[in-house]
């Protein structure tokens, strides 16, 4: 015993120590919760997907519920975003058998680089509002 108490519990406190100055999380980076809502020409997007892409690093996103609300993951379910700057992309599609499918969303939005939607993660956002537009549009189905 005494020799476990000139050797292992000083390894044991360096051993606290250390986590304490370098971490002993998952080694992901640090994530805030981040939620809300999609409308679309003022009302709930009903179908689709939303993806969160930073600047650096791995994408975050979620399903768009039938209410439009969403919760962003990045790693697990639920865990939000790491604080940064984001392009969005809302691809809002419907099967439609193996030959069509109906866009709720304009095309534009399917693809970060065109949607021109932009959000900002600093903290813990929990309403989000991610607003799109028809311009005159509609739904449509595209055949393939």
């Amino acid at each position: 015993m005494d020799n476990f108490r000139r050797r292992g519990v000083p390894a044991m406190l360096l051993g606290i120590a250390l986590c304490g100055l370098i971490g002993c999380g998952d080694g992901r980076p640090v994530r805030v919760p981040v939620s809300g809502v999609v409308l679309i020409d003022g009302a709930p997007l009903t179908h689709g997907s939303i993806l969160f892409f930073p600047e650096q690093g791995r994408p975050g996103g979620g399903a768009i519920g039938a209410d439009g609300t969403f919760t962003a993951s990045c790693y697990e379910p639920g865990d939000g975003l790491p604080p940064g700057k984001y392009r969005v992309q809302v691809k809002a599609t419907e099967p439609m058998g193996e030959v069509a499918q109906r866009w709720h969303a304009p095309q534009k939005y399917a693809s970060p680089s065109t949607s021109g939607l932009e959000v900002d993660v600093d903290s813990a956002i929990d309403d989000l509002k991610i607003e799109l537009q028809w311009d005159g549009g509609k739904p449509f189905v595209e055949r393939f």
